[in-house]
């Protein structure tokens, strides 16, 4: 059953899993396959509290350093699903809740690491954003070019009846842009400017470059 959040009910103190490319929006769901030996303590830590999680994406990679630095800006999720596979690892699914700015980072102490989380900036992710002038025909126009030029297909019954702050995350959050573009889908100031961000993408993605090809 779905609960019901406010500011008062998010953590204070949130444990993180920085991982670049994964974008979870307020309402979205993202599937994780965990198996580093801190993020499945983070996972433990979670569910025997209040199973919640924050995702955010590193500024480098973690190939070149242990404790990348941290993008500003991030989102709290619970999870929902939970299931533990044979070889140790845990399939989960986060939902998410609201955004949050990164207060300060915690000394260690555990596994994984910690933060202080300002969510006061995003109050407004708790809410359901209304769909009054959501531009569907214009999303659509851009999704088309842009799966046409990659040659894939879509469930465009789905596409055309999915609501419409449904149909927005799960494109921004399936699509294979880049991760500083998904950052900006995350830091964009409300639902519009969301929905902005993620059309003018596609378009970018979907356009012709000069000499023909695609812009990727």
């Amino acid at each position: 059953m779905a609960r019901f959040y406010s500011l008062n009910d998010l953590p204070s103190e949130l444990g993180i899993f920085p991982l670049s490319g994964a974008l979870l929006l307020p309402r979205g769901q993202l599937p994780l396959n965990v198996f580093e030996p801190r993020y499945l303590a983070l996972v433990d830590d979670a569910m025997s509290g209040t199973r919640l999680i924050g995702m955010i994406q590193p500024t480098e990679a973690e190939d070149k350093t242990l404790t990348p630095p941290l993008s500003a800006v991030g989102c709290v999720g619970r999870i929902t699903s939970y299931r533990e596979s044979d070889d140790g690892r845990y399939l989960i699914t986060l939902s998410g809740l609201c955004r949050f700015k990164v207060a300060a980072e915690l000394p260690p102490g555990t596994p994984f690491r910690r933060v202080r989380p300002d969510y006061a900036p995003f109050a407004a992710d708790l809410a359901t954003p209304p769909s009054d002038d959501f531009p569907r025909e214009r999303l659509l126009t851009a999704l088309k070019d842009y799966l046409s030029r990659r040659d894939l297909n879509a469930d465009w019954h789905s596409v055309m009846s999915a609501p419409a702050e449904t149909l927005v995350n799960a494109l921004a959050m399936l699509c294979p842009f880049a991760p500083a573009e998904k950052q900006a889908l995350l830091e964009a100031p409300g639902w519009l400017e969301r929905v902005d961000t993620l059309v003018a993408l596609l378009e970018m993605a979907g356009a012709p470059a000069p000499g023909g090809s695609t812009l990727n």
